[in-house]
């Protein structure tokens, strides 16, 4: 669902409903690892008399940066949302953050770094929000999951604060209840290779799939994911982008207050699924890969596509091509560049969209010209909403990132989950459970 339920709406507070139901305006924020931010602002015209004016009502949205993050954010901030749930027109505008000089730390991982960064935007959200609160009347903050460190400013100024989650409900109930995991065991998930998690709402789940960036309890970012567990019992609310439908055993363990042991649990509403339209902001030029996808029979072609940054060694590059060609079937096949030490799972930030490299070279000798009446590989993107709802499409491998997950629901494509970081290897053991009908396998590590 797009909308709060009228049940979700009756706990809410008066003001907070206001802005949500009447958006006329919005400021949205993104974040890049290396210079600016923004922060998104959500707002509503209206006054309760003729004869006192009123200030604006605002809804502040702050995303962080990342792909998968910044999308799910972005749209549910997007007009076309909003006008869902809105009795007014809406329009969006953007609060930029000034420039921002960072360097990354090399002795710390991605995400920690990020975080980093986000922190030393710790002065500018404060500023912003005293600025927005001079013309506007601030009915609520929506923070990203990884914009913990803002949590405490917004509360301080005593406006209701809200986490958005861009992940599971899975992922949220593990979360929950990490302080729990905590202090069963004083070892890193990573070197427990045989223990078993029984976390509510979720199947046993081995410690080594956990949530990645939780695996070493020595990282930086296992203990900010554990603040952030903390705060998320102590906000506003939860909004989360998902649905009863599909995840109905977390979301009920978490509603039910099991994931959460010694204190309240957070009031969770789902406003998914949060997914862009295939039509929106499509460019002029249609992409060659859905020209191609015309000319195939329906539900014949399996679509394999791995995220932004999933990535894979020139030698698994290969394995697939092998498989797929001894396979039979038809494929459409995105490729990224592999990684220069040919080991990470992840393209780095400056290699997501680059497309300079050499197909042939890559690919076992050959194998084009012998799958080029059945196949087709595309270079670094393809419009995947867009695929995913082509009627040639029948089949879907996918690292389970939580944006493909909805977006193949939506479009009634049976997936096969090759989970690669993040925390997809939980998604994959819950939809594996969830679904016995033989549209969700998993590949272990590879």
């Amino acid at each position: 669902m797009n909308e709060f339920s009228k049940e979700q709406m009756g706990t809410l507070s008066p003001s907070t409903i206001m802005s949500l139901h009447n958006p006329h305006h919005i400021c949205i924020s993104s974040l890049t690892s290396t210079s600016s931010a923004d922060l998104i602002l959500s707002s509503s015209q209206f006054q309760e008399s003729k004869l006192v004016p009123k200030m604006k009502d605002a809804i502040v949205l702050y995303p962080a940066p990342g792909i998968g993050h910044l999308l799910s954010m972005v749209e549910l901030a997007t007009t076309s949302h909003i006008d869902r749930i809105s009795q007014t027109t809406s329009s969006i505008s953007f609060h930029r953050f000034p420039y921002l000089p960072f360097t990354a730390s090399p002795t710390l991982g991605r995400l920690a770094n990020m975080f980093e960064f986000l922190s030393l935007n710790d002065s500018n959200v404060l500023q912003s929000l005293q600025q927005l609160s001079e013309a506007s009347s601030i009915r609520a903050v929506i923070l990203d999951s990884f914009c913990t460190s803002a949590f405490p400013l917004a509360r301080g100024l005593g406006i209701p604060t809200y986490f958005f989650t861009s992940f599971s409900a899975a992922a949220l109930a593990a979360i929950l209840y990490l302080p729990t995991i905590h202090k069963q065991t004083t070892k890193s998930f990573k070197d427990l290779p045989t223990t078993v998690f029984h976390i509510p709402g979720l199947p046993p789940l081995l410690a080594t799939h956990m949530i990645e960036p939780l695996l070493d309890r020595e990282d930086r970012t296992y203990h900010q994911s554990l603040q952030f567990s903390l705060d998320l019992r102590k906000c506003d609310g939860v909004l989360t982008n998902t649905f009863d439908g599909l995840e109905p055993i977390a979301l009920m363990a978490i509603t039910n207050g099991e994931c959460v042991t010694d204190g309240p649990s957070p009031s969770v509403y789902c406003i998914g699924p949060l997914i862009a339209d295939a039509g929106e902001d499509a460019p002029t030029h249609k992409h060659d890969c859905l020209s191609w996808l015309d000319q195939q029979p329906s539900r014949s072609v399996v679509f394999l596509c791995f995220g932004s940054r999933g990535s894979f060694s020139r030698e698994q590059v290969k394995e697939i091509a092998n498989g797929l060609e001894r396979s039979g079937q038809r494929f459409l096949w995105v490729v990224k560049i592999p990684p220069v030490d040919n080991k990470s799972k992840e393209i780095k930030e400056e290699n997501l969209v680059w497309n300079d490299f050499d197909l042939d070279e890559l690919m076992p000798e050959g194998f084009l010209e012998r799958t080029n009446n059945r196949g087709m590989v595309v270079k670094s993107w393809a419009p995947q909403v867009a695929v995913l709802r082509h009627q040639s499409v029948g089949g879907f491998v996918s690292h389970v990132g939580w944006n493909s997950v909805l977006e193949a629901v939506v479009a009634g494509v049976p997936m096969v989950a090759w989970p690669l970081h993040a925390e997809q290897h939980l998604n994959k053991a819950v939809f594996g459970r969830e679904y016995e009908d033989g549209h969700w396998c998993g590949a272990e590590r590879w």
